[in-house]
This record gives C-alpha cells, sequence and structure tokens, in this order.
C-alpha cells in the first residue's frame, strides 16, 4: 500500500478515535458513580489500597490534561475529572493512578519508556530540522538523512513501548474499580468502554509513528 494512503488513513482514523473519545467521555460524564465520589477520591483511595502514600492527587486546567508525573510524585487530574463525581472521572482518576502503580511496582515497560524520555527529548528537539536538511541535501550529505531516521526511529520506539504502559494501566484501573466496589454491573462496561477509546488514540500515533519512519527509510534506500 502507498505511503501516502497510510498517512492519510492515520489522519482520518486519528480525528475519528479522538472525536470518538470526546464522545464518550461527554456521554459518560452524565452518569453518577454508584458510590458518589469524586475522580479525586477515587485517586487517593486507589493509591491508598496499592499501599501508596507518597504521591499527590492535584487538579490541572484543560480537559482531558490527566496525567501522572513520577517525578514531582503528583495525578494530576483536569477540572473536568479532579471534582466529578461521574463514571468518566472514575475511570480517568484509575487510569492514571495505574500509572503510579507501575512506578511502586516496577513495571518494566514503564521503566523503559522513562529510561527513554532523556533520549526522546533531545531527539524531538532537532529531528524535524535534521530530516528536512538530510531531504534537501541527500545527494551531497545522505549520512545526514539516516542521522534523521535514527533520531526518528527513538520517538517510534517511545510510541511502542507507550502502548502496553496505557493498556496496562487502563487493565489494573478496570480491575480495582471492580473489585473496590467504584463500579458496578451498569458502569463498569461503560469505564471499559471510555478507557478503551483513550488506548485507541495510543495504537493510532504508534502506527502514524511507524509508517513516516518506513517513509524516511524508503527515502533514503531509494538515494543508496
Amino acid at each position: 500500500m502507498n505511503i501516502w494512503i497510510i498517512m492519510i488513513l492515520v489522519m482520518v482514523f486519528s480525528m475519528i478515535v479522538q472525536s470518538m473519545l470526546q464522545s464518550r467521555f461527554d456521554k459518560y460524564s452524565k452518569v453518577g458513580l454508584p458510590c458518589g465520589m469524586t475522580g479525586a477520591d477515587v485517586a487517593r483511595k486507589m493509591l491508598n489500597d496499592n499501599g501508596i502514600y507518597d504521591v499527590k492527587v492535584v487538579p490541572t486546567q484543560g480537559t482531558l490534561t490527566d496525567h501522572y508525573n513520577p517525578q514531582t510524585k503528583t495525578v494530576a487530574l483536569s477540572e473536568a475529572v479532579y471534582a466529578s463525581r461521574s463514571v468518566a472521572a472514575a475511570a480517568v482518576a484509575a487510569h492514571e493512578c495505574g500509572h503510579a502503580v507501575q512506578h511502586a511496582t516496577g513495571y518494566a515497560f514503564i521503566q523503559m519508556r522513562s529510561a527513554l524520555v532523556p533520549a526522546v527529548n533531545f531527539a524531538s528537539r532537532y529531528v524535524q530540522w535534521i530530516l528536512l536538511a538530510g531531504v534537501i541535501f541527500i545527494n551531497s550529505m545522505p549520512s545526514l538523512l539516516w542521522i534523521g531516521i535514527a533520531l526518528f526511529a527513538v520517538t517510534t520506539l517511545f510510541s511502542l513501548v507507550t502502548l502496553p504502559v496505557e493498556i496496562n494501566a487502563s487493565s489494573r484501573a478496570v480491575s480495582w474499580l471492580t473489585n473496590a466496589g467504584i463500579t458496578d454491573y451498569q458502569t463498569r462496561p461503560m469505564a471499559i468502554d471510555a478507557l478503551k477509546w483513550a488506548a485507541y488514540t495510543y495504537v493510532i500515533a504508534a502506527i502514524g509513528s511507524l509508517a513516516t519512519l518506513f517513509y524516511y527509510i524508503g527515502i533514503a534506500r531509494s538515494r543508496d
């Protein structure tokens, strides 16, 4: 299949997934939890239930900006999650705490992802310019494009490693929400559905990164 067709399909599916994710979040934000807990309450309880007492739960601005920061040991929940008593809020909060549990238990893939962060930060800073220069000067300096490809491969590896990290965090979240009685037989499928669409965003990102990597490799090999 032509690389451009793949890239177009990736962009189309990315827009569809983002739209579905927002739709699911909006839908399940209107469904209350049986226990009546807020997203912040859910996060603190999941941390405590896993013996984690040194991670703070804090609010952050924006929509779907929720994240776990291992450097500051904080679970940051967006305004729509932190004080909300909805199924969507519980799912997102538990997912982010799933990352904290991964760090606490030494989950291999999150350790690998953390180890890649310095290299990814460096690569992301220069890769676009080096790739551009590599394409422009491919006849006189072919090695420059391969340097750019190597840097882009680092970011692609990061995207691939992120997949099991996110899927595992969601799995931990759903399991805990069920065992802790936060969700019941009616709300559990909603939490699963919301996290499923969130996971798809990382799948699309990884596919897009791989497609772009192969595109530049194709350019480099055609000039060899």
